[in-house]
């Protein structure tokens, strides 16, 4: 499918599942697509099966309110592909579900979603940044060096990692100054046993396209899974939002600023759980299902703020890419002579919702070790008022930024 067609096609999506037509009238700020490649769009629509197959799981393992980020650990894994080699590269490709082979596309669509995605929308402040921080005297590949600063704009710095407290502060500073303070730490120590410690950091900050006023939201019930009633700050207001209406759920899409982002609220009906909808998703074709109808919503949210923390090694190695924890098996020699295994990977991210907007970051992480040692209607009632997923997304391509569940604690 040619460029020129993807787009035709995506804006008809839009009008065919509309019950009206949202217009923006601010013409200093107006909305536009992500300029992509034939083969960089086909990595986003493959991208979509990863997400929702990473949120999905997340979800059955998270004991609390969660917040993740599907893109930022594409990035980090996209970074670990390009040191990857033979078995090892090709699970990583079916995890993130793209075909062997696929490194140098791979590569394209990264450096495409960096560039465009933080000038999408002058409400909408958006940053990405890659680094990588490398042992001194354990040199990582020049070809490697030269291809993750090509594609991910990655800082690659050396270390002392023998003075772990200096290397500490070093990488948790910058965790914390490219998500402006919401990530402050992501390592307890630096251990001289890690070759390197590459990061993705992704923060997004964003006002509401129609702002909820303050004087509206009041104190209402919001009912857990297991039926505990608890108090909850929640925003109100009527507005013309996408809205879509399954057996399973209620959906509603909030635009923010130029509708060039929006936050996707799941609602699960009667009878049914977040896990419902996220195994409902999982094998969904996203793009039925993200745009909804136009219609007036009396919409209910909750004002909320999560933090959340996750080791990944597990759920990754589920998912398909076992081989790159398993230290003599893993193959990372396009990295470096010295890499053998990862230690970790993490995400470290933290999300808060107001009448205002919505602020998020996340930092994901993976450390290597050195060798040797996720129906239309005129007029709806949206109340979230039980727990919820919700999703951060990229308008014209559907493309996940961040997920969550709010459940109220």
């Amino acid at each position: 499918m040619s460029r020129a067609l993807s787009i035709i096609t995506a804006a008809l999506a839009v009008l065919l599942t509309s019950c009206g037509k949202n217009t923006d009238d601010n013409a200093a700020n107006p909305y536009k697509p992500l300029d992509l490649s034939t083969k960089s769009a086909e990595l986003v629509s493959e991208g979509h099966r990863f997400s929702f197959d990473y949120i999905d799981r997340i979800n059955a393992v998270a004991d609390k309110d969660y917040i993740v980020s599907p893109l930022s650990m594409q990035f980090l894994l996209g970074m670990i592909l390009n040191g990857a080699q033979g078995k090892t590269a090709q699970e990583i490709c079916n995890v993130l579900g793209y075909g062997e082979g696929e490194v140098p596309a791979v590569n394209e669509y990264c450096l495409s979603m960096l560039e465009q995605l933080p000038s999408l929308d002058r409400k909408t402040k958006l940053s990405i940044a890659n680094a990588i921080f490398v042992d001194d005297g354990w040199p990582l590949k020049k070809g490697y060096v030269a291809d993750a600063g090509r594609y991910y704009k990655a800082e690659v710095r050396n270390l002392d990692f023998a003075d772990g407290k200096k290397s500490l502060d070093v990488i948790n500073t910058w965790c914390s100054k490219n998500t402006a303070g919401m990530i402050p730490k992501v390592l307890d120590e630096v251990s001289p046993e890690y070759l390197a410690f590459l990061l993705n950091a992704l923060y997004f900050k964003s006002q509401w396209k129609e702002k909820f006023s303050k004087s509206a939201t009041a104190d209402e019930n919001f009912t857990s899974e297991s039926g505990v009633k608890s108090k909850v700050k929640m925003m109100k207001q009527s507005k013309k939002y996408g809205y879509l209406s399954t057996k399973l759920f209620q959906m509603v899409r909030i635009p923010y600023g130029n509708g060039a982002f929006a936050m996707t609220v799941f609602l699960p009906k009667d009878g049914y759980r977040v896990s419902d909808v996220c195994a409902f998703l999982k094998d969904a074709d996203w793009n039925a299902y993200r745009y909804g109808s136009t219609c007036e919503v009396d919409l209910w949210i909750p004002r909320f703020e999560t933090k959340f923390h996750i080791k990944l090694n597990d759920i990754l190695s589920e998912m398909g890419m076992p081989t790159s924890f398993m230290g003599g098996k893993a193959d990372f020699k396009a990295m470096s002579d010295y890499a053998d295994y990862l230690g970790f990977v993490q995400q470290d991210a933290a999300i808060k919702v107001d009448e205002d907007g919505a602020e998020a970051a996340v930092v994901s992480s993976a450390g290597m070790v050195k060798e040797s040692a996720l129906g239309p209607s005129e007029n709806a009632v949206f109340h979230a008022d039980h727990p919820f997923l919700y999703l951060i997304t990229e308008s014209s391509t559907g493309a996940v930024l961040f997920a969550g569940r709010f459940s109220g604690n």
